[in-house]
């Protein structure tokens, strides 16, 4: 009785977090599909009169007049901010978390780092304003990608150096036995044991800068540089706003993240197969 109690109670706790992801989402795809007058209409009704993907249509069409241009350029923009942002902190952080986890002593420089999340976005805006004005790289891709690699990579050292710590370090010595050098016992040894916690790291970090507003409200000035958080503030900018079309972007933005997170996870899996099966 009572482990059908708790079957019934685990299921119900999985139906509630279900329900409470997946409700937005639902909401927000419906919108998309209702017409104006669906959406303004009282009392509201759930489900809408007449189904129109059109918004989608004009979403990834190129044609004049058409928000498609504006969009499919912010998409790409934050694609190649998010992947050049999150591969050079990703190449940078696991150099670092190693050192930081196998040369114990210098942890102050990492919690230094960390300390960077303790103060508020906006105390950073003018000097990196100023830096970004003096190189030449205010709105372009390349300098979000550095403004983003200050917010990962002490979140990406943080992580792996964690996960560092917890894998043996027996194998690592023997390895510096048989005649491995640093970088030969970092790449042929720990990163393959790692696999499965680099997908996450890459993950998370990625997500970060996906969402990232603030600083690239500020440090972009037109589409060149803009990214789709941006992009789609500009379009509730008006007198006219068309919720349909705002939800139909959201839908649309979260594409991207859900294929990285499917094939991220497919990588998990095999890296686990993989190292649970050594040994």
């Amino acid at each position: 009785m009572k482990r059908n109690l708790r079957t019934v109670l685990r299921y119900a706790a999985a139906l509630l977090v279900a329900a409470s992801i997946l409700g937005p989402m639902l909401w927000l795809f419906l919108m998309s599909v209702s017409s104006t007058s669906d959406l303004t209409r009282v009392p509201l009704e759930w489900l809408p009169r007449q189904w129109d993907f059109s918004r989608y249509l004009r979403l990834v069409s190129l044609q004049p007049d058409e928000p498609g241009a504006l969009f499919l350029h912010a998409l790409w923009n934050s694609v190649l901010v998010a992947c050049g942002a999150t591969l050079i902190s990703l190449l940078l952080a696991i150099p670092a978390a190693f050192s930081f986890s196998r040369y114990p002593g210098r942890d102050g420089w990492l919690f230094g780092s960390l300390a960077i999340y303790m103060v508020p976005p906006v105390a950073f805006v003018l000097p990196l304003y100023f830096v970004l004005q003096q190189v030449g790289l205010l709105n372009t891709h390349l300098g979000l990608v550095l403004v983003y690699c200050s917010l990962i990579l002490p979140f990406l050292t943080w992580m792996l150096k964690n996960q560092f710590d917890a894998l043996p370090r027996d194998i690592e010595q023997a390895a510096r036995l048989d005649g491995l050098r640093f970088w030969q016992v970092l790449l042929r040894i720990t990163l393959p044991l790692a696999k499965p916690m680099l997908g996450a790291s890459a993950l998370f970090g990625w997500l970060l800068a996906w969402d990232e507003f603030f600083y690239a409200l500020l440090f972009t000035s037109n589409i060149e540089a803009q990214t789709l958080p941006v992009t789609i503030a500009g379009f509730t900018a008006g007198r006219a706003t068309d919720d349909g079309l705002i939800a139909a972007v959201g839908i649309l933005a979260s594409v991207p993240p859900l294929f990285i997170a499917i094939w991220l996870q497919k990588t998990l899996v095999s890296g686990l197969a993989s190292g649970g099966s050594k040994g």
